[in-house]
């Protein structure tokens, strides 16, 4: 039987995408990385897929006019590759209706913070700034809104005193690390079921 193709998004270090590569290499799931594309030359995720002898591919927003021409080269790069589900791992790009229609209930992403509170980019200052006690990670299937897909898991995250952008985010990324590959064993193994806004976990 063969394995499902995943087509990673990303587009700067990769961490997440390291977290991916690792616990299919540990056997957690069954699943093939056929590419990785980043929309930023510089994006680290490029040497990590390198290095683990991942097809990596930049397809760089700046050489696009519109976000459609943008978001058909990403389309015809995961066809080309046989992607079946889309994994966005720090990819800082709003996708439009015409990707998500694409791929629709097959994109996966993950954001730094408990949705529905703090989307955007900026949520480790916004955590901050408004004095939350706690934060932590989401992994949401992505609908045509701002980080407002159905949630599939959080990781709760207390937020200390002293804490910077910078502390808040490395103790965030260590609960990223750990959900986003048991989201997507979840994924892969049809565990996922959607009702509404609400996603079932099926036993």
């Amino acid at each position: 039987m063969s394995k499902p193709i995943l087509g990673v998004l990303a587009s700067g270090r990769g961490t997440n995408l390291q977290s991916i590569i690792n616990a299919i290499d540990a056997g957690q799931f069954a699943a093939e990385i056929g590419v990785v594309i980043t929309d930023k030359p510089e994006a680290l995720a490029l040497e990590r897929a390198k290095d683990a002898g991942i097809i990596g591919i930049c397809i760089n927003r700046k050489e696009y006019n519109t976000r459609e021409d943008f978001e058909k080269a990403l389309i015809k790069e995961l066809h080309a590759h046989n992607v079946e589900h889309i994994i966005l791992a720090g990819f800082m790009r709003i996708l439009s209706p015409l990707f998500i229609r694409e791929y629709k209930n097959h994109i996966l992403n993950i954001h730094p913070a408990l949705l529905p509170a703090f989307v955007g980019a900026h949520s480790h200052r916004d955590v901050l700034e408004y004095g939350v006690k706690i934060s932590g990670c989401t992994v949401h299937f992505v609908d045509e809104g701002m980080d407002s897909g159905p949630i599939i898991i959080q990781s709760a995250v207390p937020v200390e005193d002293n804490d910077t952008e910078d502390t808040l985010a490395a103790r965030v990324l260590e609960q990223e690390h750990i959900i986003y590959p048991k989201a997507i064993e979840l994924y892969l193994n049809d565990r996922l079921q959607i009702n509404g806004r609400k996603v079932l976990i099926k036993s």
